[in-house]
């Protein structure tokens, strides 16, 4: 998903569950003001809201946040490029996963089918 030699200079993402703007801001290299506009560029992009509309993002959401990062200032890809780019991943992994359930599926049936005869 996120190649590591790209985010060499990133610190580490530490074990806590919900992160600041702030803190993601700092671990992801990237402005308050930039987070924000590609949550509205990125529909997989979504904070948990609270009180006053705080943001509070979870590790998928700093992780995700890097591969953003690493697409557009390193890779060299445009907005829409990389929105794409993104897209087409989680519509593979969408795929791997309904493989994996159709080939456990078909496993558990060919067991039970062996126990009926």
């Amino acid at each position: 998903m996120l190649d590591p030699r790209n985010n060499n200079e990133l610190p580490a993402i530490p074990a806590k569950r919900y992160f600041t703007i702030g803190e993601v801001s700092e671990l992801c290299a990237v402005k308050p003001h930039v987070l924000r506009y590609w949550e509205q560029e990125f529909p997989a992009l979504k904070p948990v809201k609270r009180r006053g509309n705080r943001r509070y993002y979870q590790r998928h959401d700093v992780l995700m946040i890097r591969q953003i990062r690493a697409l557009l200032y390193e890779q060299g890809f445009t907005i829409t490029g990389a929105r794409a780019r993104l897209e087409g991943q989680q519509a593979r992994m969408e795929a791997s996963i309904s493989n994996q359930i159709v080939r456990q599926m078909r496993m558990e049936l060919e067991q039970l089918l062996a126990i009926l005869r």
